[in-house]
């Protein structure tokens, strides 16, 4: 069964950066898109970004564009979220997620099917 694996998860000062790994060690990576999904104390899991299969497509949520970078490496079935610039807002779970399709609905949560447990970020001011 695959499974997925988030790490990197800390309390970083506003305007700090922060690296998130997702690692697939079951595999079935491949030819996947794949997204990560914050979730809010208090609110809904919602999209930042998504990447195709083949790193030819990404997408991001306003919020984040321009400070948030998803990337990926099929090599090492790993996907990793690059957050610059952090903001208390910014304060979530991350999940990352595995999309049914390769390239296609990047922002859309209902097509992914497979979750990891999450790791927490926590952005002080």
């Amino acid at each position: 069964q695959v499974q997925l694996v988030e790490s990197g998860g800390r309390t970083v000062q506003a305007g700090d950066p922060l690296g998130l790994p997702c690692a697939a060690p079951g595999g079935a990576f491949s030819p996947f898109a794949m997204g990560w999904f914050p979730q809010a104390p208090g609110q809904e899991r919602e999209f930042v970004a998504g990447i195709s299969w083949n790193s030819a497509k990404t997408a991001y949520a306003d919020p984040v564009k321009g400070r948030f970078t998803i990337s990926r490496d099929n090599g090492k079935n790993t996907v990793y979220l690059q957050m610059n610039s952090l903001k208390p807002v910014d304060t979530a779970v991350y999940y990352c997620a595995r999309s049914i399709y390769s390239e296609t609905s990047l922002s859309d949560m209902g097509k992914y099917d497979i979750w990891g447990q999450g790791t927490q970020v926590t952005v002080s001011s």
